[in-house]
């Protein structure tokens, strides 16, 4: 029986196994990736079945909301386990058609790029540039126009379904977190497999392509709607900006005054003067820092280094982990051996600039490390000296234990 669309069952199986290995929690129905899997086949060809002949509908999302770091909440949307799946098979179809077009300083959930290749741009931009305005879109993801979402992704494809089934998944209802459920009549919830990839479309041609039409001398990066613009006066980053503004006001966004500013990137070769100097991208704080030229000469470099809310975020991943929070009585080997890959993960990525400045973290870790030790070891209870120098003999004869002291020297010699 021919079908109205053609999908092919070999996408929707390596969709599967892209949504299998990113993980995440289960929608509104509670199925977990154990229990799609445990009737895998069936699942499978349910999914291919009503994509194919046009009959798939998204269930509701279910919204979870994460704290932020100023009090306020970030909302997520968790799609079931077959929504993702069905919202990757859209994403590997569209994805090669605009990954083409996509500009050059567009880092956000792309293939080959990442966070770190948009810092270490922004770095060297900074060093040229004087001036940065750190640019934030108020609520971006809840505030998408979706007519010009749809109009944005026709002008990439053609096809039927994928054009049908992004418009579905933008009006599919939200169940908050007091079992209410909404009606979406604009934006996108993060979260979503497709959303990432929404998102791009719709600044890409609503800023980066606007950019370098009308301004094709002015730098950026941006990351996902993260972006700093990079210019050479005040004045020209004022008439940006006021350009800016009026750009996102037609696409129906708003950036938000209290979040975007203009930033001063002041070094030893900058005599100018203003009061914001300093500016957060992506977990990393841009600021004048003292530094050593390859001459042991010291001098001022706007330079990143892991900011200070990234610091407390980890502290705060630290302090809750279960192994050390709770009552854990096993081996030292199995404790490092639990928070080693989260360790690992900070070094990577904030190591990458001024790994010094991940000391004060590394440093937090080996005071839970002792108080842990404290509690194992009944004779060192009360004794933080003889706990710290348990931890400093274990080092010198177990380096690589941890992974913050494979990269730290914290003991001297």
């Amino acid at each position: 029986m021919s079908k109205s669309f053609e999908i092919s069952k070999q996408l929707v199986w390596e969709s599967y196994l892209a949504v299998k290995a990113n993980k995440g929690s289960a929608g509104i129905d509670g199925q977990t990736m154990e229990g799609f899997e445990s009737n895998l086949k069936s699942n499978l060809y349910k999914i291919w079945n009503r994509l194919s002949s046009g009959s798939y509908f998204p269930p509701p999302v279910r919204r979870v909301e994460i704290p932020k770091s100023n009090g306020k909440i970030r909302p997520l949307g968790i799609p079931t386990i077959s929504d993702r799946i069905a919202q990757m098979v859209i994403k590997k179809r569209l994805e090669p058609l605009v990954e083409p077009h996509f500009h050059d300083d567009s880092y956000g959930y792309r293939p080959r790029k990442s966070a770190l290749d948009a810092i270490a741009q922004a770095r060297r931009r900074c060093w040229r540039d004087d001036w940065v305005l750190d640019m934030d879109i108020r609520g971006f993801f809840d505030a998408l126009d979706h007519k010009l979402v749809m109009v944005a992704v026709s002008r990439f494809t053609e096809c039927r379904w994928t054009l049908l089934y992004i418009e579905r998944w933008l009006k599919a209802d939200v169940i908050l977190p007091n079992g209410e459920q909404l009606h979406r009549t604009q934006g996108t919830p993060q979260g979503g497999v497709i959303s990432p990839l929404i998102a791009n479309i719709f600044l890409h041609l609503g800023f980066d392509k606007w950019m370098q039409e009308h301004f094709p001398c002015i730098h950026f990066e941006r990351y996902a709607d993260d972006i700093v613009v990079h210019c050479r006066s005040h004045k020209q980053l004022e008439h940006i900006e006021r350009n800016i503004r009026e750009r996102f006001a037609w696409c129906k966004l708003e950036l938000c005054p209290e979040k975007t500013k203009i930033v001063y990137c002041k070094d030893s070769n900058r005599n100018g003067s203003y009061p914001i100097q300093s500016f957060d991208f992506l977990g990393y704080t841009f600021r004048p820092r003292s530094t050593r030229d390859s001459r042991g000469k010291f001098f001022v470099s706007f330079s990143p280094a892991v900011s200070r809310k990234a610091l407390k975020a980890m502290r705060q991943k630290i302090k809750v982990h279960p192994m050390i929070k709770g009552c854990f009585s096993g081996r030292i080997e199995d404790l490092a051996k639990a928070i080693n890959p989260m360790i690992q993960g900070w070094i990577n990525y904030y190591g990458r600039f001024c790994k010094s400045s991940m000391s004060t973290i590394y440093d937090y870790i080996n005071g839970k490390l002792m108080r842990w030790i404290r509690r194992k070891h009944k004779p060192l209870q009360r004794r933080k000296m003889r706990s710290g120098q348990w931890l400093r003999e274990l080092y010198r004869r177990y380096p690589g234990l941890f992974a913050h002291w494979r990269v730290w020297n914290w003991v001297a010699e």
